[in-house]
């Protein structure tokens, strides 16, 4: 009999799942339902094969209820006869939670307790925590004899001290209402930094210097050292910190106030428009997708180059603040979707950073995407120069580990 957890990342119109070996972290099932809660919902599934590879995807057949609980109770009935015929024990459910706030530092098992603190921290994510809370009592609704666990974006980033998460705020606004930095994307900030200390041969260092650069259409930095997050880019919400596919990062606090003088416009709508309608798109106009903005680069479009070398000038001053907590820098990790892929972001954002010994080896860069080649840097003829890697993120993977590690 083979153990399996299977990982459900649940959305407010999505629902993204697998089931994977915790040990080897082989996928034997993914899929993807879309528009969940629609009359359109729809739903796609691929099976591991005989090869070892997963198939081609097919169609699941959905019931008449669109929401979360009847979608996965499809996909879980599919899921379950699949398991049986192929001996598939399932030990576990992990849930992919956003938001824990300050009550959760680690992965835990979501009894009643836990699911309280979850539900208390909604204020903090209002579009995203409701939707993961949904996916995890639909999931115990059809699996109630099955543990289920909940992983947090945030917990990564608790182990950072006071001076780093508070804000210069009022007081009150810290002890009643949580307002700080709690930081994002940290089951890919942990798990590319352990696979980049593996890959240097420093596993067990706990003075290794890294700063992770998770880039996507939502993008964060973490300063990690010995394993532990120091600082983040990311604040009470995922909109600060780097420019992001549509949203803005840090802007002025003030233009909240001088937008809604200027156009009427409440802060709701602002704020709707600094997550939607700017980072990458709002400064090319075309897009917020890099390959996109790369091609209208080499074709000369003049904005499309500007949004390209903002992106990667805000993103080289972060990576060099980020040297103040971690005392110095051993390597740049490099991930998410830009992080491994864009070899032009690497090579501006890179070429920024030479006064901190990084130097870009244009070869390997060339060669690196999807973290094909590993270290896409070499170190200058003097020692203890930093150098940089591409680490496919595997957040799954993590989710995976800890339901096992925590129902064993």
């Amino acid at each position: 009999m083979t153990t399996a957890v299977l990982v459900l990342n649940c959305g407010s119109s999505s629902l993204k799942f697998a089931v994977i070996d915790p040990e080897n972290g082989s996928r034997m099932v993914t899929g993807l339902a879309e528009r969940v809660g629609t009359p359109d919902v729809a739903a796609t599934i691929k099976f591991v094969g005989t090869d070892g590879a997963l198939g081609a995807a097919s169609a699941l057949k959905l019931g008449a209820e669109n929401d979360h609980r009847g979608v996965l109770a499809a996909v879980l009935e599919v899921i379950e006869s699949w398991a049986q015929e192929h001996s598939v024990d399932l030990v576990a459910v992990g849930h992919r939670i956003v938001h824990g706030g300050e009550a959760f530092a680690a992965s835990v098992i979501l009894d009643d307790t836990a699911m309280a603190a979850v539900r208390a921290c909604i204020p903090l994510a209002p579009l995203h925590n409701p939707a993961n809370i949904a996916g995890v009592e639909a999931a115990q609704h059809v699996l109630p004899d099955v543990p289920h666990v909940g992983v947090f974006d945030t917990a990564f980033h608790q182990t950072m001290p006071s001076y780093a998460y508070r804000y210069a705020v009022p007081t009150e606004w810290a002890n009643e209402y949580g307002v700080r930095r709690y930081g994002f994307h940290g089951t890919s900030h942990r798990y590319v930094a352990a696979r980049a200390a593996q890959e240097l041969g420093r596993n067990a260092d706990p003075g290794l210097r890294l700063i992770t650069a998770h880039l996507g259409n939502g993008s964060s930095l973490a300063a990690v050292r010995g394993g532990r997050s120091l600082d983040t880019s990311m604040g009470l919400t995922p909109l600060e910190g780097l420019v992001m596919g549509t949203r803005s990062g840090d802007v002025d606090p003030g233009v909240l106030g001088y937008i809604h003088d200027r156009t009427g416009a409440d802060v709701s709508a602002i704020t709707d428009d600094l997550n939607k309608r700017s980072g990458l798109l709002g400064l090319s106009g075309i897009s917020n997708d890099m390959r996109t903005l790369d091609e209208a680069a080499d074709s000369g479009d003049q904005k499309a180059q500007l949004a390209i070398e903002v992106f990667a000038y805000r993103l080289a001053k972060y990576i060099a603040s980020l040297t103040v907590p971690l005392e110095g820098l051993d390597a740049v990790v490099f991930t998410g979707g830009i992080g491994e892929n864009s070899r032009t972001v690497r090579i501006a954002t890179l070429g920024h950073l030479t006064h901190l010994g990084l130097r870009l080896d244009p070869h390997a860069n060339q060669r690196c995407v999807g973290g094909v080649g590993g270290q896409i840097t070499v170190a200058t003829d003097e020692p203890g120069t930093p150098v940089a890697l591409v680490v496919p993120t595997d957040e799954e993977l993590v989710i995976a580990r800890d339901a096992a590690a925590l129902t064993r």
